[in-house]
C-alpha cells in the first residue's frame, strides 16, 4: 500500500483527535542547509481564532508559518527539529505524509495566484485533486459563498480566474483552500499585494471564517493585526552571532502585545522604533 493510500485509510487523518490547541508548535531549530533560519520559538495556534505572526523582516514568520503544513519540505535543504502536534498529532512523524497534512492545513499565499483556468475550475481543482465523491457543483457553490465570493460570480462561473479584481482573485485563492474542508487556514500577507478596499473586504472576511475554521496569518501590518488577531505572536531577529535567526520574543493577547508588551524588544517594535 502506498504512503499516500495509508493515510487516506488508518493513516494520519484517521489519528487526529480534537486537543487544545488546534496546533502547537515547538521549533527548536529550523535550517536552510547550514544557516539556522529560526530557533527557541513555541507558538500555540487556539482553535477558532486568528493568531497573528509579527515582526520586522527577515525574523522568520513566513518560515514558520510554512511549518505549520510542511510547505518547506519543498525546500530540499530544509531541516526542522522540535514538534508540529496538530489536534495532538506530530505531522513531523516519519509515518505522515504531507500530501495528508495540507489537506487538513490549507494555505494562502501573499500573491493571489489563481490557475488559468474558470473560476469553478479553480475551487473545483483541490476536489478533483482529492478524488472528491460528492456533489461538485454544492461543494464549489458552498466555497464560493464563504468566501464572500458566490453573488459576484455566480453568472460567470465559465469565467477564467485570471479575469477577476485582484480582490477577487484572493478571495477565489481562499474558496479553492477551504473547498476541501481543511480545519486550518494559513494566510501570507494575503492582503500586501490589494488596495485598501480589498484589504478590508479580506479582512472581514477573515473575521467570518474564524467561526468555521482556525487562522494563522502573517502580516507586516500591525494595523491589521490589531484589527483581525486575537493573539499574536512577536518574533525579532537575533543578530549576536553574526547570522540572522529569527525566534520568538513574546506571545500573547493581541491587545497585551500592542498596549502591555513584556519585552522591551516588543515595546520598541509596537512603538516603531525598527521595522
Amino acid at each position: 500500500m502506498s504512503a499516500v493510500a495509508e493515510m487516506n485509510t488508518v493513516g494520519f487523518g484517521d489519528r487526529l483527535t480534537k486537543t487544545n490547541p488546534a496546533i502547537d508548535c515547538k521549533i527548536d531549530e529550523l535550517y536552510y542547509g547550514d544557516f539556522l533560519a529560526v530557533r527557541d520559538s513555541s507558538i500555540p495556534i487556539e482553535p477558532n481564532e486568528i493568531t497573528g505572526f509579527i515582526g520586522p523582516s527577515g525574523c522568520g514568520k513566513s518560515t514558520v508559518l510554512r511549518s505549520l503544513n510542511r510547505m518547506n519540505d519543498l525546500i530540499r535543504t530544509f531541516r526542522f527539529k522540535g514538534h508540529v502536534l496538530f489536534q495532538g498529532q506530530d505531522i513531523y512523524a516519519s509515518d505522515v505524509d504531507p500530501v495528508a497534512v495540507r489537506r487538513h492545513i490549507g494555505m494562502v499565499f501573499q500573491q493571489p495566484n489563481p490557475f488559468s483556468m474558470s473560476i469553478y475550475e479553480n475551487v473545483a481543482f483541490g476536489l478533483r485533486l482529492n478524488r472528491f465523491k460528492g456533489s461538485m457543483d454544492e461543494s464549489v457553490e458552498k466555497a464560493l459563498v464563504r468566501a464572500g465570493l458566490w453573488n459576484e460570480v455566480k453568472d460567470k462561473l465559465k469565467n477564467n480566474g485570471l479575469s477577476l479584481s485582484g480582490g477577487q482573485q484572493q478571495r477565489l485563492c481562499i474558496a479553492r483552500a477551504i473547498a476541501s474542508e481543511p480545519s486550518v487556514l494559513l494566510m501570507d500577507e494575503p492582503c500586501s499585494a490589494l488596495d485598501p478596499i480589498a484589504t478590508r473586504t479580506i479582512e472581514q472576511l477573515m473575521l467570518e471564517l474564524k467561526e468555521k475554521y482556525t487562522i494563522a496569518i502573517v502580516t507586516h501590518n500591525m494595523q491589521q493585526a490589531m484589527r483581525v488577531a486575537d493573539k499574536c505572536a512577536f518574533l525579532a531577529v537575533d543578530i549576536s552571532k553574526g547570522g540572522r535567526t529569527g525566534y520568538l520574543v513574546e506571545y500573547g493577547i493581541t491587545k497585551q502585545i500592542f498596549e502591555a508588551p513584556r519585552e522591551q524588544l516588543t515595546k520598541e517594535y509596537v512603538r516603531g522604533e525598527f521595522s
